[in-house]
């Protein structure tokens, strides 16, 4: 099995590249092959072109190599902070130009693409790691938690990825170490037991 793993943060101290090496050495313990993409630190363009389009035609091979991995993979994880209810754009441009027909789905021959899409990946489960400064009853009472939309239906759903695992860590700012171990413990739970049941 292969996991591909994606993070979108700027800054290499970050809790979210702790995150992401907790992921990847999780995965790697169960011996499931890892695509580890720190998406900042590859210099990834995130700006969609007119070539790319419409198409499968592009000239970065940073594209095509993403979209062989997500191709491949059956466990996708995302690590992203909250920034203004949404991911990085960084993130966003991945899924502009990697997350898209031909590869990540198509639509049936007739069809212009109002349809419903023609679902290709094989990917099983869909996980998201995010981080968040805001407090969690003001997320859900007065934004609504927009990045569960995002991902659970915008995203994964439309890919057809029913088994979604989503956990948001809060508050960054204020928390101390002891937080933070704490949170990691718990990131390395979820992919040993998630990855646990996906094998079986």
């Amino acid at each position: 099995m292969k996991a591909l793993v994606i993070l979108a943060h700027p800054y290499h101290k970050s809790f979210n590249h702790a995150i992401y090496h907790t992921v990847i050495n999780a995965f790697q313990e169960q011996k499931i092959e890892v695509y580890a993409h720190d998406l900042y630190e590859e210099a990834f363009n995130p700006v969609l072109t007119e070539k790319e389009l419409g198409s499968d035609a592009s000239d970065d091979p940073l594209v095509h190599q993403y979209a062989k991995e997500l191709v491949e993979s059956d466990f996708l994880v995302f690590i992203h902070p909250n920034w203004w209810g949404q991911p990085p754009a960084i993130l966003k441009g991945y899924i502009d130009r990697v997350v898209r027909p031909p590869y990540a789905y198509d639509f049936p021959e007739e069809d212009t693409g109002g349809g419903l899409p023609v679902e290709k990946l094989k990917a099983g489960y869909g996980i998201v790691f995010n981080t968040s400064n805001t407090e969690a009853e003001r997320e859900d009472s007065y934004f609504g938690d927009p990045l569960d939309k995002i991902w659970e239906k915008c995203i994964f759903g439309f890919l057809g990825i029913k088994k979604v695992h989503r956990k948001m860590f809060r508050i960054i700012a204020d928390s101390s170490e002891i937080d933070r171990n704490k949170w990691l413990q718990e990131v390395e739970e979820d992919i040993i037991r998630i990855a646990g049941k996906e094998k079986r």
